[in-house]
C-alpha cells in the first residue's frame, strides 16, 4: 500500500502560488504552505520580497484554505546566493539572471530542504511547467500556455528535485489561473505577479550602486576601433541597446560587446549585433546526462527569447559550444541557454563572454 502525499506549497501572496494551493486543497492533498523570507522588513520599497503585506496575503489564503503556513527564513542564503553573484556579474560587465540561481540555490535547495524536514513528499509550486514522472526518471516539460511557460527558468532542476516536483499550473492557462483565483477563499486576484527582479524595485542600476558597485566610465568605441564617446560603467548597458548611449551618429548606432580588458563598450551596426556560437559553462542535464555527445536541439537564450535550432557539442567539467542556425542579438554571457526536444527541457548552461 503506498502512503499517502505530504505536498508543501511555495507561497508568495500571489496569484500563481495561491491558485495552486487551492487547486491542491480541491484536489484532497495533505497540504501546508512555506514561504521564504528572503529581505528584512526594514528593506524598504526597494526590496520587494516577502513584503510584509505578501506575507500577510499567504497566510490569508492558506488560513482560508484551512492548511497550516510557515515562513521560513533565507535571508542569509538568499544574499548569498543570489544577491552576491548579481552584484559580481554585473561589476565584471556579464548580465545575470538572478531568478535562475534562485531557483536552484534558494527555491529548490533551502525551501526543499525545509519542506522535507517538516515531513513534506513533495514540493509544490506556482510555475508554468509540467513534470512527467516515468519508471525510468522524471522529464520536464513546458507548461501547457507557451505565453507563460517557465520551464526556461526550472532548467537547473535535477533528477532528484523533480521526484518531488508538483506544477498545478502547468495543464492551466493564464486565464484558466484568473478565474480559479475571483473563488471567494483566494484574496488575491487583482495582486501582483512575481517579478523577473523581486529585490529591485525600479532601476537596478541604482540597486547596484547602493550595494557597493560603482559605475567606472570608459571609452565608447566602433568595431573599427574609432572612439566615439564616453560610457558611464558597463553594467549600465546592456547588448543590443540603441537608446541612451550618448553618441551622435549619422547611422543607429548599437551596443555590440562589453569590453572588459579594456572597460571599453563596442558599438556597431544593428546588423553586426548578436552572436551565432558560443560556449556554456555549468551545464545542467535534466536527465543526468545529454541525449549525446553531439546533438540538435531548439535552444532559447533569454527568457522570453525566440527558440532557434541549434548544434550542441558536450565538452568536459560541465562545459558546452553551441552554433545556432542563425545570428541571435539576445546571446548576452551570464545570461542562460537552455536547450528543448520539442515540450521537452534537456538542461541548459551560462552564457560564456
Amino acid at each position: 500500500m503506498t502512503s499517502r502525499r505530504r505536498i508543501a506549497v511555495a507561497m508568495s501572496g500571489g496569484v500563481d502560488s495561491s491558485v495552486a494551493a487551492a487547486l491542491l486543497r480541491d484536489a484532497g492533498e495533505d497540504a501546508f504552505g512555506l514561504m521564504l523570507r528572503l529581505s528584512g522588513e526594514d528593506a524598504g520599497p526597494a526590496n520587494r520580497c516577502c513584503a510584509p503585506a505578501d506575507v500577510a496575503a499567504a497566510r490569508q489564503v492558506a488560513g482560508q484554505l484551512d492548511f497550516p503556513f510557515y515562513v521560513v527564513d533565507a535571508r542569509e542564503a538568499f544574499e548569498q546566493s543570489v544577491i552576491s553573484p548579481f552584484l559580481s556579474g554585473y561589476a565584471q560587465g556579464l548580465t545575470p539572471n538572478p531568478c535562475i540561481e534562485c531557483n536552484r540555490s534558494i527555491r529548490w535547495g533551502v525551501l526543499l530542504e525545509h519542506a522535507l524536514a517538516f515531513g513534506a513528499t513533495h514540493l509544490a509550486t506556482g510555475h508554468y511547467a509540467r513534470v512527467e514522472h516515468l519508471d525510468g526518471g522524471h522529464i520536464l516539460r513546458t507548461g501547457l500556455d507557451a505565453r507563460k511557460d517557465q520551464s526556461y527558468v526550472l532548467h537547473v532542476l535535477t533528477q532528484s528535485h523533480l521526484a518531488h516536483a508538483i506544477f498545478p499550473l502547468g495543464e492551466l492557462t493564464k486565464e484558466q489561473v484568473r478565474a480559479h483565483a475571483r473563488d471567494p477563499r483566494l484574496p488575491v486576484a487583482d495582486r501582483h505577479e512575481s517579478q523577473d527582479l523581486c529585490f529591485v524595485d525600479g532601476d537596478y542600476r541604482a540597486f547596484l550602486a547602493a550595494r557597493g558597485v560603482a559605475p567606472n566610465p570608459g571609452p565608447i568605441l566602433g568595431l573599427e576601433g574609432e572612439h566615439l564617446g564616453q560610457h558611464s560603467g558597463l553594467a549600465h548597458y546592456t547588448l543590443g541597446q540603441r537608446q541612451g548611449l550618448g553618441i551622435a551618429s549619422r547611422q543607429a548606432l548599437y551596443v555590440v560587446e562589453k569590453d572588459r580588458a579594456r572597460n571599453a563598450l563596442i558599438v556597431g551596426r544593428r546588423e553586426q549585433v548578436g552572436r551565432q556560437r558560443f560556449d556554456l559553462a555549468h551545464v545542467n542535464w535534466i536527465a543526468g546526462a545529454p541525449p549525446a555527445p553531439t546533438f540538435e536541439a531548439h535552444a532559447q537564450v533569454r527568457y522570453h527569447a525566440v527558440r532557434l535550432r541549434a548544434r550542441v557539442e558536450c565538452r568536459a567539467d560541465a562545459r558546452a559550444a553551441v552554433e545556432l542556425e542563425a545570428t541571435q542579438p539576445d546571446v548576452a554571457p551570464g545570461q542562460s541557454a537552455v536547450f528543448f526536444a520539442g515540450d521537452i527541457c534537456l538542461g541548459g548552461g551560462i552564457i560564456q563572454p
